[in-house]
């Protein structure tokens, strides 16, 4: 099998430079080392003057890398409109944030069907695509209205939410509709893929039996595939990071004070407010753990001309202000605030450093930051992960101290009992989840979905020979009057 991976955001897996999010960095292991071609933007737009999409086709280990330049007209529509001011916050059981206009949802399926046409560079009788989040919940649909016949898997990396939540979004249907195209569709946890099956019931009166849907594409499998990380990689670039001017720094600059730690993008879904709520409600429940333990809060900005990532980044800075301003001292800041990414080595050091890992989402996919807080700890001291239980990890990661990231007490309470937790019980814990961990790795989810999707089309389309064809013309996108097309 050819594999081509498909997502909006590629990593090139540069040493020292900041990884460009979760998916990103949960894919480069897998694709260095599986010879796939992973095709994604490159970051820039296009007009309809150029004739060659493909910025760029590099090596990246064993595969390639293609990146792409999108179109210009369709760029703003498709993914700050659609993608991330309806689709992100209705996955993230955020309605209320919903921003979005018929002209972004057009944006959206045109970006969707460039890319379809794109990918045909590549197909050949052996391929298979894999399609990755929900900027792609159409392209499987795309591909086959162009006639690709050969396999064709999505994964969603973030939650699927209750029916009742996804029917706020504009076209909804028409989208589920499209992601049945996919013969296999992968989701996070068991609890997202009953949550997608309950819609298909509900909205479209379709029947899952034995994880298998049909429609009018044929027959589609439904699975959790929970995302892991590589736990021996990253506990040895913590090791090795012990030594990088960032990591050495920080600890000199703790004069022996227990340290906590938060990474996360800006982003409504990651509770970041109830976060430093919780560590401004500990301090001033026990005033005895100023001084004793502090707050690093990484949160890189993105999205930024999105009003609703706008407003949080100003709450944010407001919050910590006035945090600092009550509990600190001349000579002690009790949250550490950084608006920048780092290097996946940076990170381990300084996840190492932390004697608490706090992740607590509001909702989220999975969250690869509690994985690799737990690889990069000392197994001879190691910290305790404080996890959302509306996080995916809480599935797997149990014996983390659970929380609920609405409940502002009951977070304070955790942290504080993360910090004085007796080593012997920090080993057993630590332990525990080190078994899930090496149980679940990156590379057992790639070889688990994509053996999965080589054995999905028996009886669906296997009696049908592979459609060839030449590329079609890239550009320009469909006639003016084709926004009807989408009702």
């Amino acid at each position: 099998m050819n594999l081509v991976v498909v997502s909006n955001r590629v990593a090139r897996g540069k040493a020292n430079e900041p990884m460009t999010g979760g998916l990103a960095a949960a894919l480069l292991p897998v694709v260095e080392k599986s010879g796939a071609i992973w095709v994604g933007s490159s970051g820039r737009v296009r007009d309809g003057a150029q004739k060659e999409p493909f910025a760029e086709i590099e090596a990246l280990g064993a595969g390639a890398l293609a990146m792409l330049d999108l179109p210009a007209a369709h760029y703003g529509g498709y993914y700050e409109g659609f993608a991330n001011s309806a689709l992100w916050p209705a996955l993230h059981s955020r309605t209320d944030l919903i921003r979005t206009s018929q002209d972004d949802y057009f944006s959206y399926r045109e970006v969707n069907a460039f890319m379809a046409r794109a990918l045909l560079r590549f197909q050949k009788p052996e391929t298979a695509f894999w399609i990755q989040d929900y900027h792609f919940l159409a392209l499987g649909a795309e591909l086959r209205d162009l006639g690709v016949k050969q396999p064709i898997g999505f994964f969603l990396h973030t939650p699927w939410p209750a029916s009742t939540v996804i029917e706020g979004v504009p076209h909804h249907r028409e989208l589920v509709e499209a992601m049945l195209a996919y013969d296999l569709i992968g989701f996070q946890t068991q609890d997202d893929c009953d949550h997608f099956a309950g819609y298909l019931a509900a909205e479209l009166g379709l029947d899952v039996e034995g994880g298998v849907v049909t429609s009018r594409y044929g027959r589609s499998q439904l699975k959790a595939f929970p995302i892991g990380i590589d736990p021996q990689k990253f506990a040895e670039q913590a090791t090795k990071a012990v030594l990088h001017p960032d990591v050495s720094r920080l600890r000199r600059s703790l004069h022996g004070e227990k340290l906590a730690i938060g990474v996360d993008r800006l982003d409504y879904s990651k509770g970041l407010v109830n976060r430093l709520c919780a560590f401004d409600r500990m301090w001033t429940m026990q005033p005895a753990l100023a001084r004793t333990v502090s707050l690093l809060q990484i949160a890189t900005p993105s999205r930024g001309t999105i009003e609703a990532y706008g407003n949080l980044q100003n709450e944010l800075a407001k919050l910590v202000s006035e945090v600092n301003g009550r509990h600190g001292e001349v000579d002690w800041t009790p949250i550490r605030y950084l608006n920048k990414g780092f290097s996946q080595t940076v990170l381990a050091g300084l996840y190492r450093t932390a004697q608490v890992g706090v992740v607590t989402p509001l909702h989220d996919g999975m969250n690869l930051v509690a994985k690799e807080y737990v690889a990069a700890q000392n197994p001879a001291d190691p910290g305790v992960l404080v996890l959302s239980k509306f996080a995916g990890a809480a599935n797997e990661l149990d014996t983390a101290l659970l929380v609920n990231p609405h409940d502002i007490d009951g977070m304070a309470r955790a942290i504080a009992t993360a910090v004085s937790m007796p080593l012997a019980e920090r080993r057993l814990r630590w332990e525990a989840m080190m078994v899930k961990l090496r149980a679940g790795t990156i590379q057992q989810w790639f070889a688990d979905f994509v053996d999965t999707l080589e054995t999905s089309q028996s009886g669906k389309r296997a009696s049908e020979p592979p459609a060839i064809e030449p590329p079609p013309v890239l550009w320009p996108p469909r006639l003016a009057n084709s926004n009807a097309r989408y009702h």
